[in-house]
């Protein structure tokens, strides 16, 4: 006898869990797939010193804050991953795991999702498996003439593995300067951006982000003139280790380099750094393979979507990878109302079926 769910949802970090929170709440029948073994999504994957943008309480899930971390401001990635495991437990979520969801088809009335652990139906379906499981790296990357060592931003754990090396941190963004200023005074650091580092005001964080980028999806929503959202303020959330490495003279970053030599990097200009590691903060891609066989993809491999809703596949929500997915809805605090709007286009559509 098939089991036919209300829904499936996919991934069990905080996308997954605030939108299966607003299901919970309105009475639906579902069921979550978590790849991992271990709840926590992709924070339990994160190097040593990351920290949230925003104070515990500011950096929650739907309907319970998350509690002060003791001698924090800002909570570290393990506080954020007991968090989340308590979070299914005071919710009683059902999550199962480790479940790696292969493909999903269209059968007509119902939607079916395979996995090497069995199979799920749906009558809707919800995709939160995020952007961490599928790191981008440039091509430059690829190049077999530097003979030492490359990383992403996903491999990196803490400075005393690199301590005395040269290593050289590409990326604009807060992975690479989070990651440069934790590298500062343990290595001999290359800090290499596309365009000249542009720090956030040292006031901003995650409470003011999720603000601007909300306010700048009203703007579009209404046809009035985009504001630029969050670029237009700057790349890099000064929290403390940033600040204070910035502060100090250690966070100087240098132009791009053309190319990599066997022993580094080198300039259009000829100059040159020796090299025994490069660490590519170079940012990440949908991870969305799962959903290959319903060919909604278009271009950058994203699917369109009005809100979270899939435009050519009205079942399906897409939730946490970035802001054409809801504003803000790739981080703690932004990720409760576009879950919460999914949830209830949910609810509308099962009782239209």
């Amino acid at each position: 006898m098939i089991r036919v769910h209300d829904v499936v949802v996919i991934g069990g970090g905080q996308a997954g869990l605030a939108t299966a929170y607003h299901l919970r709440r309105l009475g639906l029948d579902f069921v979550v797939l978590d790849a991992q073994p271990t709840p926590g999504g992709a924070w339990q994957r994160a190097w040593d010193s990351l920290r949230a943008f925003s104070p515990a309480a500011y950096s929650s899930l739907p309907g319970w804050l998350m509690p002060a971390q003791v001698g924090e401001t800002y909570p570290d990635a393990s506080h954020v991953v007991s968090y989340l495991g308590d979070y299914e437990q005071r919710y009683d979520l059902p999550v199962i795991r480790p479940v790696h969801v292969e493909a999903v088809h269209d059968e007509g009335r119902v939607l079916r999702v395979e996995s090497a652990s069995g199979t799920w139906w749906a009558r809707a379906l919800v995709s939160a498996t995020g952007t961490w499981w599928r790191p981008f790296l440039p091509a430059l990357a690829a190049s077999a003439e530097f003979g030492g060592e490359h990383l992403h931003t996903v491999d990196y754990r803490r400075p005393s593995d690199f301590a005395g090396k040269r290593v050289v941190v590409v990326g604009g963004g807060n992975s690479g300067a989070q990651i440069a200023a934790d590298l500062a005074c343990e290595a001999d650091l290359t800090w290499v951006t596309r365009r000249p580092a542009r720090f956030l005001p040292d006031d901003i964080d995650g409470r003011a982000l999720f603000d601007v980028a909300t306010a700048r999806r009203r703007a579009l929503d209404e046809g009035r003139t985009d504001s630029g959202g969050v670029a237009s303020l700057g790349d890099i959330v000064a929290v403390p280790p940033v600040r204070e490495a910035r502060d100090a003279g250690l966070l100087k970053a240098q132009p791009m380099f053309g190319r990599l030599t066997r022993t580094g990097v080198e300039w259009a200009d000829g100059t040159t750094a020796e090299a025994d590691a490069i660490i590519w903060c170079t940012g990440f891609r949908p991870a969305l393979s799962h959903l290959a066989p319903l060919g909604l993809r278009r271009t950058r491999g994203r699917i369109p979507t009005a809100g979270t809703q899939a435009l050519r596949e009205p079942r399906l929500h897409l939730l946490g990878y970035g802001d054409w997915t809801g504003p803000a809805s790739a981080t703690l605090i932004g990720v409760g109302r576009p879950a919460r709007e999914a949830a209830r286009a949910i609810g509308e559509l099962l009782d239209l079926a």
